[in-house]
């Protein structure tokens, strides 16, 4: 009995010293990083993140994914459910990982710093990113917040005195194949909520985007440069383009969507400051459109090359879209005015079938086409637009567009190539 007694004085001053030093607590830590990497779940509460939404997680997330992606099985990084954890920096997720799988599952929140100082102009235009990471599932129901309103009262778009400047996209993936994101909560980013960059063979589905309706540049999903992406059964409220696609998309299937708020489903903007633009393959099914400002759009600025073409819009339903169906060769979103120029994005094959529903202007139907490279091969089938509230007929204005009928055109758009202002005949079918 004296003998234990002796021990225990002799150990007191050696624990006291490794709890005043943390050794303890790395110790513990370093025992269930080993058990994260023997479960093959990398929980960010085992790498000494808080979770109280007040401390900076960001270092918690970054080493859990280093783990698992240097795991040589299946890895979770886990967001645990009912805490906030703050991620007040760019954190950057990278791949290739060792794993033929990796996955973050997201069941409580993480949330963005709203305090803009906390991003440096070196890179301004990210928060979370994931890069060149192949078999990637984000998923398990949890929040996204961008925390964006502080950008939004800064941005030029609100206040003209300011300067205008990039603000972060809450969620990126850069060159990543294979890819899932699935049943998650994205809300009020600082400007887009996900971008889809450079991917080959996504998957994005059951996602609920909100932001308000004043928010400005905060698309829902951007897709650009990427190959087979498919989103499907999405929820998305915003300040800008629900889906926006841009230059180099090819083999996109959207289904099963609803928008609004928002500036609808838009290709485009292509061929801004006289760039070259590629996009083919697209369908848009089955989307609901509520309150929006466009529907069915394409647009390209003028003094463009190359082509958007093989794209069909069918089977939605618009209820007080302001602009339903609309192709814009003269798109200028600048301070000062675009001038006109001899080339543009060559806009051919592109089919509008089964849309109906209500509009808040006169034009349901604009083609507003270039007149040195006019748009060609547009059909239009069994369309059904008319005025919101009975307010009248709707109305459609042609502009250098070769269109052809597919069965029954209503309403047709125009009785020549050149025209403006025809009156739209709907259809007696009800909605």
């Amino acid at each position: 009995m004296a003998s234990t007694r002796l021990q225990l004085v002799f150990l007191a001053p050696i624990i006291a010293l490794l709890v005043s030093s943390g050794a303890l607590g790395a110790a513990a830590m370093a025992g269930s990083s080993l058990a994260a990497a023997q479960s093959g779940v990398f929980s960010l509460d085992s790498y000494g993140a808080r979770g109280d939404g007040t401390h900076d997680d960001a270092q918690a997330l970054s080493n859990a994914w280093k783990a698992a992606c240097a795991s040589p099985r299946p890895a979770v990084v886990l967001v645990p459910g009912g805490k906030r954890y703050l991620l007040s920096e760019v954190v950057k997720l990278s791949g290739p990982c060792r794993s033929a799988s990796v996955t973050l599952t997201v069941q409580g929140t993480l949330v963005a710093s709203p305090n803009r100082a906390d991003w440096s102009d070196r890179d301004r235009r990210h928060w979370i990113v994931f890069r060149a990471v192949d078999g990637l599932t984000v998923n398990g129901g949890g929040v996204i917040d961008g925390n964006g309103e502080t950008w939004w009262k800064n941005s030029c778009k609100i206040n003209k005195a300011l300067p205008c400047k990039e603000a972060p996209t809450a969620l990126s993936f850069h060159y990543c194949t294979s890819l899932r994101v699935q049943d998650l909560k994205i809300v009020n980013s600082q400007q887009i909520h996900m971008s889809i960059e450079d991917c080959t063979n996504v998957q994005l589905a059951g996602l609920s985007i909100t932001a308000p309706g004043t928010s400005p540049n905060t698309d829902g999903i951007h897709i650009t440069r990427s190959n087979g992406v498919q989103v499907t059964n999405c929820k998305i409220k915003t300040g800008d383009d629900c889906i926006s696609i841009e230059n180099g998309t090819h083999n996109l299937h959207v289904s099963q969507v609803v928008c609004g708020p928002g500036h609808g489903i838009s290709i485009g903007s292509l061929g801004d400051d006289d760039s070259r633009a590629e996009v083919s393959g697209i369908t848009v099914d089955s989307v609901r459109l509520y309150g929006t400002t466009n529907g069915a759009r394409i647009k390209t600025y003028q003094g463009g090359s190359g082509y958007a073409r093989d794209i069909t819009f069918q089977n939605m339903v618009m209820g007080g879209v302001k602009n339903p169906i609309i192709i814009d060769q003269s798109y200028c979103d600048r301070a000062k005015p675009c001038r006109e120029q001899g080339s543009a994005v060559e806009v051919s094959n592109v089919v509008f079938r089964n849309i109906r529903g209500t509009t808040v202007t006169k034009d349901a139907i604009k083609l507003s086409c270039s007149r040195n490279a006019p748009c060609h091969g547009i059909t239009l089938q069994n369309i059904d637009l008319r005025m919101e509230g009975g307010n009248g007929a709707a109305e459609s204005t042609c502009q250098n567009a070769k269109w052809r009928k597919a069965g029954t055109v209503l309403p047709q758009p125009c009785t020549s190539q050149n025209e403006t202002r025809r009156q739209v005949a709907a259809t007696e079918q009800p909605l």
